[in-house]
C-alpha cells in the first residue's frame, strides 16, 4: 500500500526551516535540562542537533529561563551550532516575552497552549499579548492543544451543548472535538489579531494511539495549517517507541504530518537523543526520508548459534552512524545506502543481493566462509578473524566509488 499524497498545507518558516508546503517532514525534539542552566542546555541542544534534530524546543517557564535564552544562543553559535530554538510557554508567556525582548527576538518560534494562557477574561488578553509580540518580532506560533490541559471552560460548554442533543456524543467524542475546536478557534483569533495565516502551526496531541489518529484526521480535514504530530507522552522504552511508530506512522501513511516529535521518557540518566533517532527511523523505514544508512539483519534462529552476525550488524550500524557527520557532506545520497548482514544460507544470499552491499555469514554446520555481494553480484568471499574490518574496507571503497562527488 502506497503512502497517500501529502496533505496540502501552507509553508511556515521557522528560523530557516520550512514546515509544511510540501517540504520534507521535519524532525524536532525538546530538551529536559533546566533552561536556566546554560551550560547543560547548550550541551543538550548541541547533542540533539548533532543527532539530527532540525528544530529544538526549550522550556521557558520563569524569568531565569527567559534570561538564559540569549546566553544559550550565543553558546551554541560559539560551537558553530545553528538550530532554530522554540520557546515552550505555559501560564506566563505573555509576561516573559514582554519583559525579555532579546529572548523574544532570538527564539525562532513560540509554542502556546490555549488551555494554559489564562482563565476567564484573562485568557483572551494573555493570548492576544503573545500574538502581538509574535507579530512584532515576525515569529511563527505553534498552537499546541494537549488533552491533559484542555481549555476547561470550552470543554464544559461543549459538554453542556452535547447534553442537549437528541443523540449525544460520547464523552470521548466531545473531548476530541473540543481539542479541534480549541486549536482552530485559537488560530482564528490569532489571525483576527493580525498574525499571518502562514505563521501558524497546529498540534492536537494526546497519549493514546487511536485517539491521536482520530483527532489528527479530523483536524487535517478542516484546515491547511501545517501539523506537528506526536503523542503527548509516549512512555518509556519499547512501549514509547512502538506507540510512537504506530501513531505517527498511521498518520504519515495518510499523508498527515509536516513535523514530528517522538516524546520518549528516557531512563534515568539516559540518552535524550534516542527520541531523534526513533523519529528518523520512523521516516526512513516508511520511505519518506533518509538520514543514515540502515543495516538489515536477520533475527537469528537455531541455524545461527554464532553471535558473530549480531556483533557484526551492531558494529557496522555504529560505524555508519559515526561516519555520517563526515559522509553527509562528502558523499551526497549516502544516507539511502542499504547494507545487509545475514546469519546463514537460508535468507542470507537473497537478502544480500537485494541490498546495495551485503554479507552472508556462515550458520551452524556451514562452510566457514562469508560471501559478499555488491549491487546484487557476488564479488568476494571473506573468512577468518578479519571478516569485520575487511567488510568495512569494502564498504568504504563502495561509498567512495558510488557517492564520491566526482561521480
Amino acid at each position: 500500500m502506497a503512502i497517500a499524497l501529502r496533505r496540502t498545507s501552507v509553508p511556515v518558516n521557522v528560523g530557516g526551516v520550512i514546515i509544511g508546503g510540501g517540504a520534507p517532514v521535519v524532525v524536532q525534539s525538546m530538551t529536559n535540562t533546566d533552561t536556566a542552566d546554560v551550560a547543560a542546555t547548550v550541551e543538550q541542544v548541541a547533542a540533539l542537533h548533532a543527532a539530527g534534530s532540525e528544530i529544538v524546543r526549550i522550556t521557558v517557564n520563569d524569568r531565569d529561563a527567559a534570561a538564559a535564552v540569549p546566553e544559550i544562543v550565543r553558546g551554541l553559535r560559539r560551537r558553530g551550532v545553528e538550530v532554530p530554538l522554540v520557546g515552550d510557554f505555559h501560564y506566563n508567556g505573555h509576561t516573559l516575552l514582554r519583559d525579555f525582548p532579546e529572548t523574544a527576538r532570538l527564539l525562532a518560534k513560540y509554542r502556546i497552549n490555549p488551555g494554559n494562557v489564562g482563565f476567564g477574561k484573562k485568557h483572551d488578553e494573555n493570548f492576544k499579548a503573545i500574538i502581538e509580540l509574535a507579530i512584532q518580532y515576525e515569529k511563527p506560533v505553534r498552537i499546541g492543544v494537549n488533552w491533559g490541559s484542555l481549555d476547561q471552560s470550552m470543554l464544559a460548554r461543549m459538554m453542556d451543548e452535547n447534553a442537549r442533543r437528541e443523540a449525544p456524543l460520547s464523552a470521548r467524542e466531545v473531548m476530541l472535538e473540543a481539542m479541534c475546536a480549541s486549536a482552530l478557534e485559537s488560530a482564528e483569533l490569532a489571525e483576527s489579531i493580525g498574525l499571518p495565516h502562514d505563521r501558524i502551526i497546529i498540534s492536537t496531541k494526546i497519549s493514546e494511539v487511536q485517539d491521536l489518529v482520530e483527532v489528527y484526521r479530523a483536524i487535517a480535514a478542516r484546515c491547511d495549517y501545517p501539523l506537528h504530530v506526536g503523542l503527548t507522552e509516549a512512555g518509556m522504552g519499547a512501549k514509547g517507541i512502538v506507540a510512537s511508530a504506530i501513531g505517527i506512522g498511521l498518520l504519515l501513511q495518510d499523508g498527515i504530518g509536516d513535523t514530528i516529535r517522538v516524546s520518549l521518557t528516557p531512563t534515568p540518566g539516559g540518552d535524550r537523543t534516542e527520541e531523534v533517532r526513533v523519529a528518523q527511523t520512523i521516516l526512513q523505514t516508511m520511505g519518506i526520508r533518509s538520514f543514515t544508512p540502515l543495516v538489515t539483519a536477520c533475527p537469528g534462529c537455531g541455524r545461527t548459534t554464532s553471535t558473530l552476525f549480531q556483533e557484526m550488524a551492531q558494529d557496522i550500524q555504529t560505524y555508519l552512524r559515526e561516519q555520517m557527520p563526515i559522509w553527509k557532506t562528502r558523499y551526497p545520497g549516502v544516507e539511502a545506502l542499504k547494507v545487509a548482514v545475514m546469519g546463514c544460507i537460508v535468507n542470507g544470499p537473497g537478502e544480500s543481493k537485494h541490498a546495495d552491499l551485503g554479507i552472508s555469514l556462515p550458520g551452524t554446520g556451514e562452510d566457514p566462509k562469508a560471501p559478499v555481494f555488491v549491487d546484487g553480484v557476488k564479488t568476494t568471499t571473506l573468512e577468518g578473524e578479519q571478516i569485520v574490518p575487511a567488510f568495512i574496507e569494502i564498504l568504504n571503497r563502495y561509498v567512495e566509488r558510488r557517492f564520491g562527488q566526482s561521480n
